[in-house]
């Protein structure tokens, strides 16, 4: 039984955090539109806060497969994901069709927020470098 919960620990770590080393590595590759796309929602200091997400979202989300410091990158993607959803996916000051795409994307970010908390309360697991 401990080994099944190890294992699903590690397989939740790893689909949790594919999404947001896929985001960073997007964000370096786009970096002019991603930059641009912020600054059109708002977004100030956009060239500090770029390069920060890109650096949380990629390192963390690597620290968070391997499972080093888990808890606490956990924690911070978790707050990440609670910021950038409120300004970015706030489906209800929309109008029109991005109303269902942004609460969609939304709802979806509360789910990764849940995820996150569930791996800083139990820990990443025995397979990890932290080792639970």
């Amino acid at each position: 039984m401990e080994s099944r919960k190890n294992v699903a620990a590690l397989v939740g770590r790893v689909l949790l955090a594919l999404m947001f080393v896929w985001a960073g590595f997007g964000k370096i590759i786009g970096y002019e539109g991603t930059a641009g796309w912020m600054a059109s929602a708002g977004m100030p200091m956009v060239g500090v806060f770029l390069p920060l997400a890109i650096l949380l979202e990629l390192g963390g989300g690597i620290a968070l497969i391997v499972g080093w410091k888990a808890r606490w990158v956990a924690l911070a993607l978790a707050g990440f994901t609670l910021v950038a959803s409120l300004i970015f996916h706030n489906y209800w000051a929309m109008k029109g069709d991005a109303v269902m795409t942004n609460m969609l994307f939304f709802y979806k970010n509360v789910a990764v927020i849940g995820g996150m908390l569930m791996v800083f309360a139990f820990g990443p697991g025995r397979f990890s470098i932290d080792r639970g």
